[in-house]
């Protein structure tokens, strides 16, 4: 399986409900918070974007609300 990286900020409702999917179907993720300091501008330089959650599944970036980003996590696991 492809490595999962989550960007996350504390409070984000979306950032919650996507760590919430990931630990549902038992999939193992590192999750780093972009309040952190230079964690924003990695994302941002690395994957164009800096705001969370940013899910990160081997070379595939998904970005956006939980609710934007739900179908196409449902397709890299079966969801």
């Amino acid at each position: 399986m492809a490595e999962v990286l989550l960007y996350t900020s504390p409070g984000c409702p979306d950032c919650a409900a996507v760590r919430r999917y990931l630990e549902a179907h038992g999939i193992t993720f590192e999750e780093r918070d972009v309040t952190a300091p230079g964690v924003a501008e990695e994302a941002k330089s690395r994957y164009g974007v800096r705001v969370a959650p940013i899910t990160v599944i081997g070379d595939k970036v998904l970005y956006g609300t939980f609710a934007e980003q739900k179908p196409q996590l449902d397709a890299a696991f079966g969801g």
